[in-house]
């Protein structure tokens, strides 16, 4: 793929600041091989709840513009996220309705996807990964089950999310996503 960036962005679906979910997007920023860019994006929290009524072109929140923007820009998208209740986290699922519209053309259209996540349960949060896969390939994304990564927080080595073990699962998912995008290129 020439000497073009290739640019990522990360959705956290966790409003937690020290959320082990935004840790691990950072960690996947902090790490990405060379010639990828990825920009964290953990404002999901602040955008109003999805509605026709207020998705009008001219009135549309700052920051629902600014996420469907991050996203068309972004050559893929990774999102790391937390599993609440067995599913996906309230503010993630807002983020993808807000970012399926237009109807058929909506920021996600045709984009790579992968799923990361950090859960307590002993699945590493199999379940909203697979809802959030759901959701995102109705929105209109790609989303790449391979690409996928569960950790069980408490099965975490010492070294947390820096492990070299871990770091280097969050690198192979960043570059299964970065392979998709040289495939539609």
């Amino acid at each position: 793929m020439s000497d073009r960036v290739v640019e990522l962005v990360a959705l956290v679906g966790s409003l937690r600041a020290a959320s082990i979910n935004r840790q691990l997007a950072q960690v996947a920023a902090d790490n990405a091989p060379a010639g990828v860019h990825i920009t964290v994006v953990d404002h999901l929290g602040s955008l109003p709840f999805y509605s026709e009524d207020v998705d009008v072109e001219g009135a549309l929140d700052a920051g629902v513009i600014a996420l469907r923007e991050a996203v068309a820009k972004a050559d893929g998208v990774l999102i790391a996220t937390p599993e609440y209740n067995g599913t996906i986290p309230a503010a993630l699922k807002n983020a993808i309705d807000w970012l399926s519209r237009p109807y058929g053309n909506g920021a996600l259209n045709g984009k790579p996807v992968a799923v990361l996540s950090a859960a307590l349960g002993q699945y590493g949060g199999q379940w909203t990964r697979e809802d959030t896969r759901k959701s995102v390939g109705i929105a209109g994304g790609r989303a790449i089950e391979d690409a996928d990564l569960g950790l069980q927080i408490p099965a975490l080595p010492e070294g947390g999310l820096t492990d070299p073990a871990i770091v280097e699962k969050v690198v192979a998912s960043v570059s299964r996503i970065v392979d998709e995008v040289a495939v539609s290129a």
